[in-house]
């Protein structure tokens, strides 16, 4: 299952691959899209550590944005 998050402050490629280093050093499996400002984190069964994925997002120097 994949779980998609709409990501700000992205300027480009190397922003979306800072962000998936992030989460994976949390031990995530994500895939970051530069053009569509979106993040997508995957998952089996249980959801996705919602406040661990926003830590990793603002410790790369992103946010979150709320939909």
């Amino acid at each position: 299952m994949k779980k998609t998050y709409k990501i700000s402050g992205m300027h480009c490629s190397s922003c979306a691959m800072l962000i998936e280093g992030e989460l994976e050093d949390a031990g995530m499996k994500a895939t970051c899209s530069y053009t569509k400002q979106t993040l997508e984190v995957e998952f089996d069964g249980q959801a996705p550590d919602e406040k661990r994925i926003k830590e990793a997002v603002v410790n790369a120097g992103y946010r979150v944005v709320d939909v």
